[in-house]
């Protein structure tokens, strides 16, 4: 019997693996790919004319006559004029199939992709007309990097400059309004004591001040709109229609079907530095997800360093210091059924404890000035990690105390011998020898957390937060805020998008992106519970 079982189970293996390694690999491949160019090709059916990228092919059974046609979907774009992404086309309808020379693909910071065919390119303020495709891309590659320096000092004005200022006038006001909470508000015909009548003339000096230097930095970026909105690339659609597209609007312009294997490595090399940087666009089914990126580590470490202590001390104690009994045995029975709640319990109470009660009470102690809008009393970084934290503990904190337990007894009793106290054996004998389970419960509890979504839904993460929980401006650290993460945006994208094809590819990058960072993540921790299994071998 012994061998057929042997069989068994490694059959069982196998398929485990297998069913592993394809949905890494079909992940893999999907989401490689997913910023590879393609050709722009032009379709001429009896309906009207296509030109787009031809982005999936299959075979469906025809109801007329029974047989399999291929059909194709036409990624056409144009959704501004069109309305639609993507088209369907029967192979067999197709009159013909083309690649015309400068069709150009250009993605747009709204309205999604464009398809046409260049034919000039116009200086408005100038007056200036260029016909011809080839002095039209000449002159889009010309003065497309200038314009997108204008959009970047326009965006850093608008962030940055900007935002101080109404950081500095809401400063001001809820001076204002804690002047007003501590020594009253007068009634009417009344004087105001004397710090809010301060409080409110030092705001209304320093609003008269901000207002002259907001003028002259929205009188900049007015300048720096106008010039342009001088430059506009001329195309024409698949359906004949000359359209102007505005340079600002313009993220990448490809000719698609004019560039070599160089020219595309290099496209898809910037696609991802774009995916791995920017921030998103077109509903977060474009653009880039650096946002979701740095708060997914963020959270991830903030959780690791908050549940690991915790979890260690909890295991510590069950393990080396209480009396085994009725009650321990009811806490372990506890903390392995806490294992099993369901994800979504647990952000139910962290939205109730954390963001209600605990960070309410905050708001109403510290921040009384700024209610009815909540600083703490709503999802955050902060809260999110803690209920992560919450959710990963049993899983600690049972890895800890089989760590603790696989530690011989002969050990602690040999120290203690010595003369050594009951913590300094624990200190310098057993949680060394621990340290590599430790590390297995700490590498379970980061691959768990840095997926979950259910709960962050309820405790902080959102659609879009372009401001990060860290930046640079004062205080550096803002555990308060909300903040976007992967998981959730694949969620969103792949199930909110109003077109779930457009947002396909970017589900599929993204995915990879979250795989890959919880790879790293365990590899860094699998690699130091080497290294101390490596040490304290050495050591016997």
């Amino acid at each position: 019997m012994g061998e057929p079982m042997v069989w068994l189970m490694g059959g069982a293996l196998a398929l485990a693996l297998l069913m592993v390694l394809t949905l890494l690999g079909h992940v893999l491949f999907e989401g490689a790919r997913t910023f590879w160019p393609g050709a722009v090709e032009q379709l001429r059916t009896a309906d009207g004319t296509l030109l787009g990228e031809v982005t999936k092919t299959e075979s469906v059974v025809d109801e007329a006559s029974g047989e399999e046609v291929a059909r194709w979907l036409v990624r056409t774009g144009n959704f501004d004029l069109t309305g639609t992404h993507f088209e369907w086309v029967d192979a067999a309808d197709v009159e013909s199939r083309t690649s015309p020379e400068w069709a150009l693909l250009v993605e747009r910071r709204s309205w999604g992709r464009f398809y046409g065919e260049a034919v000039g390119f116009q200086v408005v303020g100038a007056d200036q007309r260029f016909d011809g495709a080839a002095e039209a891309w000449g002159k889009l590659t010309e003065h497309l990097p200038l314009v997108h320096d204008r959009v970047a000092a326009i965006q850093q004005l608008e962030r940055e400059d900007l935002g101080r200022i109404n950081r500095r006038l809401n400063a001001a006001r809820l001076a204002i309004r804690s002047a007003e909470l501590e020594h009253g508000v007068a009634a009417a015909g009344e004087p105001d004591a004397e710090p809010v009548r301060k409080a409110r003339v030092a705001y209304e000096e320093l609003a008269a001040h901000l207002a002259v230097e907001s003028q002259q930095i929205e009188r900049r970026i007015r300048d720096l709109r106008s010039i342009n909105a001088d430059y506009e690339l001329l195309v024409r659609t698949a359906e004949g229609a000359e359209v102007s597209l505005p340079l600002a609007e313009i993220v990448r312009a490809i000719p698609a079907n004019r560039i070599g294997l160089r020219e595309r490595l290099a496209v898809y090399g910037s696609r991802w530095r774009e995916f791995l940087t920017a921030e998103p666009r077109e509903a977060n089914s474009e653009g880039g997800i650096w946002p979701a990126l740095f708060g997914t580590v963020v959270m991830t470490l903030v959780m690791s360093l908050l549940v690991v202590p915790f979890g260690v001390l909890a295991a510590l104690y069950l393990r080396e210091y209480s009396k085994q009994g009725t009650l321990v045995s009811v806490v372990r029975v506890a903390v392995n059924n806490l294992a099993g709640v369901p994800s979504i319990v647990f952000g139910v109470f962290g939205l109730g404890f954390f963001c209600y009660i605990v960070g309410g009470g905050i708001d109403q102690v510290f921040y009384a000035a700024s209610l009815p809008n909540p600083t703490f009393g709503k999802g955050g970084v902060l809260w999110a990690s803690l209920t992560l934290a919450l959710l990963t503990l049993p899983v600690v904190i049972v890895a800890t105390e089989e760590a603790l337990s696989a530690v011989p007894n002969s050990m602690r009793e040999g120290s203690l011998a010595c003369g050594a106290t009951k913590w300094q054996t624990i200190r310098r004998i057993v949680l060394p020898r621990a340290m590599p389970g430790i590390m297995t419960g700490m590498i379970l509890a980061v691959a768990r957390g840095a997926g979950e979504v259910a709960p962050l839904m309820l405790v902080g993460a959102v659609k879009l937060a372009p401001d990060l929980p860290i930046d640079g401006t004062f205080p550096f650290i803002h555990p308060e805020r909300s903040f976007m993460h992967l998981g959730f945006h694949i969620y969103d994208v792949g199930f909110q998008s109003q077109n779930s094809e457009a947002a396909k590819p970017m589900v599929y990058a993204t995915t990879l992106l979250l795989i890959a960072i919880v790879v790293l993540l365990n590899l860094f921790a699998i690699s130091v519970r080497s290294h101390l299994r490596k040490k304290f071998r050495a050591a016997r």
